[in-house]
């Protein structure tokens, strides 16, 4: 859903499409990641009332399958520096120093193309 809101703003000049597909999935795994992190026992709580806002709950069902497969599809090299990144909530200089990579390293793997 969110890729379909957000086509009028794919920039073919800027990236490509595929760059564009991975930064709107890498920034719904970040929501997400964030969204249950705060208070997931708030949001397990009140699912039908979030179905009767709009299909919230459906929107964010698409989003994790969608955020399941774009990361399925990332080599184990980008996938561990993501997850190191918003699941350990690693700074890129604290990612670079744990894996023993340079930070130039760190930022091209985590703008996956």
């Amino acid at each position: 859903m969110r890729l379909w809101r957000s086509a009028h703003r794919f920039d073919p000049d800027r990236s490509s499409a595929r760059t564009f597909v991975y930064t709107l999935a890498r920034r719904a795994a970040v929501d997400l990641w964030r969204r249950s992190s705060r208070s997931p026992v708030a949001t397990a709580a009140r699912p039908e009332k979030e179905d009767a806002v709009g299909g919230a709950a459906f929107d964010e069902l698409v989003a994790r399958l969608g955020v399941g497969e774009a990361l399925a599809a990332l080599t184990p090299l980008h996938r561990e520096v993501l997850e190191l990144q918003y699941h350990a909530d690693l700074t890129q200089t604290q990612v670079a120093e744990r894996l023993g990579i340079p930070l130039g390293t760190v930022k091209e793997r985590g703008l996956v193309d």
